[in-house]
């Protein structure tokens, strides 16, 4: 199979790299906005990885997006209208909402739009998914990641901070501050408890799909004090080129035989690696047609079993917690 990759930063490059490596793709064509660098990638990645100064929908099997934010929507309408499935793995509010707002065309032409392929939103939706296959109702997801993937990321974080947040609560939709909502959570090892907050996030607006009987959707972000002061003033400093630890927890509440029930699952890893391994399992499967048409959360095109099956054989494991809080 052929696929086009728009985007080679922390993430991006990570996803070349664990596609090339995969038999299943006989093409990787890359793409960046600085020739050089797509050109430097192809030459370490070899002669099934080739640098592509334009993209081109119609001649490949699948288009991953891992560019800049605000730039998916746009090469998502052209990969839509020539057929070809979209894995986009932003996690900007505004490209979340313009990539929904396709759903509609790409049910039309018969083509998947993934939307938030990466860590979170994306892993955290798989997990959500497959949490509830353990309950007989869902009545509230909560999310929460700590750590950035790498400089865009970072950026996208700080810009969340100081950004309008949402939840989904009783039926609306209710704003949120950024950097309001303080909450502990308790991340797997080596992160443990960090302080969270509301966030620019689109967890819940693709929560939302998944689990329309839900009561209430929320996702927050890890942060410093610092991190709140200044999310609303330009990066004081600049982020760390790859990020370093990171965390996702996916916290679940409803009913089992009529009883509360709470379940709580988690992933710690490098969050450039993680997101990597996610959009790379994502693009396979466009790719290969097992995902349905439409355009939507990760975990509404994927068997959330199979797919974490898939995960944990690259290294990308979920853990459960077990025991009393």
């Amino acid at each position: 199979m052929r696929v086009a990759l728009v985007g080679l930063g922390a993430v991006g490059g990570r996803i070349a790299r664990q596609l090339a490596a995969d038999d299943a793709v006989t093409e990787l064509w890359v793409h960046h906005r600085d020739p050089a660098v797509a050109g430097r990638l192809a030459g370490g990645l070899g002669p099934t990885v080739s640098a592509r100064e334009g993209v081109q929908p119609e001649n490949v099997d699948a288009v991953v997006l891992a560019g800049p934010a605000g730039t998916h929507a746009s090469l998502a309408r052209r990969t839509i209208a020539a057929g070809r499935p979209v894995v986009s793995v932003s996690d900007a509010m505004g490209d979340t909402r313009s990539l929904l707002a396709l759903d509609a065309v790409a049910r039309e032409r018969g083509v998947s739009v993934v939307v938030g392929a990466g860590f979170a939103p994306g892993l955290t939706g798989v997990v959500a998914r497959y949490a509830s296959l353990a309950l007989d109702r869902v009545h509230e997801v909560h999310v929460a990641k700590f750590g950035t993937g790498g400089p865009a990321c970072a950026r996208q974080h700080h810009h969340s901070l100081g950004a309008r947040a949402v939840e989904w609560r009783d039926g609306r939709w209710v704003p949120r501050s950024g950097g309001a909502g303080r909450h502990l959570n308790w991340f797997p090892e080596p992160v443990g408890g960090a302080d969270c907050y509301y966030a620019a996030l689109p967890d819940p607006l693709l929560l939302r799909q998944l689990f329309p009987e839900a009561s209430r959707l929320t996702a927050r972000i890890a942060a410093t004090r610092r991190d709140r002061l200044t999310a609303r003033l330009p990066m004081l400093r600049r982020p760390h080129p790859e990020g370093t630890v990171g965390a996702i927890r996916v916290e679940l509440r409803g009913e089992v035989a009529g009883e509360r029930v709470v379940r709580v699952f988690g992933a710690s890893a490098a969050p450039a690696a993680a997101a990597a391994t996610v959009a790379a399992g994502a693009a396979l499967a466009v790719a290969k047609g097992a995902t349905s048409p439409g355009a939507g959360a990760l975990a509404g095109h994927v068997d959330s079993v199979a797919f974490l099956a898939t995960l944990a054989e690259h290294g990308l494991r979920v853990a459960s917690f077990v025991g009393k809080p």
